[in-house]
């Protein structure tokens, strides 16, 4: 059969699964031969029949493009390395994702400005997509991984990269495992674990020159948030007391296997020269209780009847060497806004002292924190427009009042565990 006979039957195979079933009378008659004149015209064009052609054989062919996947060239390794993330099961709970897009991989190994003389940190490294990059540009890379699937994919990769020498994988939770020294991390955060691991990092032990994380969209704005702005919140005012966050750059969620449901956020945390000399524990109990309403006036925090009476208690049950410390929230730097567990509190109620001496005790610790409101301004500001300043200078008006906001002595005798 000829190339041309053969290529009328194409075309006309492709006409026929076109057209569109209608009602037979004489007006369509009429209609359909006009067009159909038309479009035997428009079919003599080349262009347009090698349009038509193409796209009957690649739908004969089943050789469908996916929406919203950008298409990247790869070679062999890396068609052969696709082929094994999209068959194997990935963990929703472990918030698996593996980032796929080799130019953002790159960016974020760029904007990291390792040194070739550093150890770098990585949490949750996957099938090594970021992991190959940073063992081309660090001198050694340890990482944390708790699928033991993805540590074979990964070392594997590292090997026939022969750059097995240069990585450590620890199969540990890196929230619970102690971590070795390095000079920076960057890691592809997964985003259960986001708020826990930043905390730990920044008031952790060790030392590090800076973190370059990949975040979900919505923590990230979080983080970088601002007094006055909707995001502001606790992990904003606690991450920024000792560290510096700048925002890198947006991350689509189309760039990820499999699609997350929203995008992300590449930012850097860089700690601080020079950090105020405050007590941590002190601190996050103090902002924990202030943003425990964060858009509610300080003075209408500390007038809560309930609250009132539950510190004042709990200050009573710590004796004479206690006295006054309104809080003893245990360490907690995770951004999730607590008044909505809180719900809506009444007045009314529970908490009432009993009679007699207790109602004296509780008016005169109640008229101790007004005056300390009074005395800095601070009792119709809201937590949600303090800067980090002004909340420093209001918990030091407390303690010079005899208020703590967290147990002293329970914190010599156990070290601060994040």
């Amino acid at each position: 059969m000829g190339s041309q006979t053969l290529l009328g039957l194409v075309v006309s195979r492709y006409l026929l699964i076109r057209t569109p079933k209608r009602p037979i009378n004489d007006t369509h008659l009429n209609v359909d031969r006009v067009r159909g004149r038309r479009r035997k015209a428009a079919m003599h064009s080349p262009s347009q029949l090698r349009r038509h052609v193409t796209g009957f054989l690649l739908r004969r062919h089943h050789l469908h493009i996916k929406s919203g996947h950008r298409y990247v060239p790869r070679n062999g390794d890396d068609q052969k390395k696709d082929n094994e993330e999209k068959h194997m099961f990935l963990y929703k709970s472990w918030g698996q994702h593996i980032l796929t897009n080799p130019r953002v991989l790159d960016a974020i190994v760029r904007k990291s400005n390792i040194k070739p003389t550093d150890t770098v940190l990585e949490i949750g490294p996957g099938t090594g997509n970021l992991t190959l990059r940073l063992l081309q540009a660090a001198q050694r890379v340890v990482a944390f991984e708790v699928d033991t699937r993805m540590v074979e994919i990964l070392r594997k990769r590292v090997a026939e990269q022969g750059l097995e020498d240069q990585l450590t994988v620890i199969c540990k939770d890196a929230l619970k495992a102690d971590f070795p020294h390095f000079d920076l991390i960057v890691a592809n955060i997964p985003y259960g674990i986001s708020s826990p691991l930043v905390a730990k990092l920044v008031f952790g032990a060790n030392p590090f020159r800076s973190a370059t994380l990949l975040l979900q969209k919505e923590f990230a704005r979080r983080l970088l948030a601002n007094p006055g702005d909707s995001e502001f919140n606790r992990l904003a005012v606690n991450v920024k007391l000792l560290a510096e966050v700048e925002f890198v750059m947006d991350v689509s969620k189309r760039d990820f296997l499999p699609c997350p449901k929203v995008d992300s956020s590449v930012v850097t945390i860089r700690p601080k020269a020079e950090v105020p000399d405050v007590d941590l524990n002190e601190w996050c109990a103090f902002t924990r209780t202030c943003f425990s309403k964060k858009n509610k006036t300080l003075g209408a925090t500390f007038k809560h009847k309930r609250r009132l009476m539950e510190l004042w208690r709990l200050s009573n049950l710590r004796g004479s060497e206690k006295e006054n410390e309104v809080s003893g929230c245990n360490y907690d730097c995770s951004y999730e806004d607590i008044e909505e567990e809180e719900g809506n509190e009444s007045d009314e109620g529970n908490g009432d002292p009993s009679p007699g001496s207790e109602i004296t005790e509780m008016s005169s610790f109640k008229e101790k924190i007004n005056g300390v409101l009074k005395s800095g301004g601070f009792g119709d500001k809201r937590p949600s427009k303090l800067s980090g300043k002004e909340l420093l200078q209001l918990l030091s008006l407390f303690n010079q009042a005899g208020i703590h906001f967290h147990d002293q002595a329970q914190a010599k005798a156990k070290p601060r565990n994040i």
